[in-house]
């Protein structure tokens, strides 16, 4: 297979990548095929091959919600690195690829005086991964920002969805309820600020979260949504999970909504932590933790 990718001619294409170079919690296999299709025209030839060829395959951003297994991973992941352009539209909207990583545009918008995306500035995912599914911190997210999407259909057609039809909710969105789209770029429109006041804000939270999350090892980040009215890492904690190890992976003993890779972790040793907590959780609150991690490739 490996030939017939190259003769497509769509970009560059890794073999027997680690998935632990892949992933923020930086565990799991081998990927077989890494695809980084140049332009739109090659993402629709490379989709339309492997559709054709019965192979699965996955769009990857910056791995950042994902927990992979330690199997290998068989099929073609996708990465939209080269979808990385920023364009700036008047005073207040820009147009950026799917690939352009979160927390640099944060930054960039920040340097110019353009408010709206501090609440991304600690978010390490890609446009692409925190539209689909609708990132957030600090009571804002990708919905308040988004003006509109452009996506690639389930038959290869490209098309715009507004605001609105991108049924943005909590941790949730129009393309994580129907994954056979993929985005290719957004609209974002923002508000005018003082550029001080922004990049100040950046800092304090910044300080908030070195001080208060484990962001000294690999993790992928809250492990479950808050329930209404409630904290899962005090749940966790009060559960007496705090601290808890399996293998090399640990919830962490600095916020128990963290699952951290501290000792050269397995996938199964987070796994086992996250169904540990989720299942402590239910027999001592009968409350149903909604984990925000998606399991790929354990089947």
């Amino acid at each position: 297979m490996l030939k017939e990718l190259e003769e497509l001619n769509i970009g560059k294409i890794d073999t027997n990548v680690s998935l632990k170079k892949c992933t923020t919690y930086r565990v799991g296999g081998i990927a077989k095929y890494i695809a980084y299709p140049k332009n739109v025209n090659a993402l629709v030839k490379l989709i339309k091959y492997l559709k054709n060829k019965n192979v699965k395959y996955k769009i990857l951003g910056n791995g950042s919600n994902l927990l992979f297994s330690d199997k290998e991973y068989d099929g073609v992941l996708i990465k939209l690195t080269e979808f990385d352009e920023l364009e700036f539209i008047g005073k207040t909207k820009l147009r950026v690829g799917a690939g352009y990583n979160l927390i640099k545009l944060s930054l960039v918008t920040a340097k110019k005086g353009l408010t709206g995306l501090e609440f991304a500035s600690g978010i390490p995912g890609t446009v692409g991964g925190s539209v689909f599914m609708n990132a957030g911190a600090y009571k804002s997210d990708m919905g308040y920002v988004v003006e509109s999407v452009k996506v690639l259909t389930p038959e290869e057609k490209i098309i715009s969805l507004e605001n609105k039809e991108m049924d943005f909710h909590y941790r949730t969105s129009f393309l994580k309820k129907h994954p056979g789209y993929i985005c290719l770029e957004v609209i974002i429109k923002l508000r005018k600020g003082k550029k001080e006041a922004i990049e100040a804000l950046i800092k304090d939270r910044r300080e908030r979260r070195l001080s208060s999350q484990p962001l000294e090892y690999p993790s992928a980040g809250s492990v479950f949504r808050n329930p209404e009215d409630n904290f899962a890492g005090k749940l966790i904690e009060d559960s007496g999970l705090k601290g808890q190890k399996h293998g090399g992976a640990m919830i962490s003993s600095k916020h128990a909504n963290f699952i951290v890779n501290y000792k050269n972790a397995k996938a199964d040793d987070i796994k086992y932590l996250i169904e540990l907590a989720h299942d402590k959780v239910k027999e001592n609150y009968d409350i149903d933790l909604k984990i925000e991690q998606e399991f790929v490739n354990w089947e």
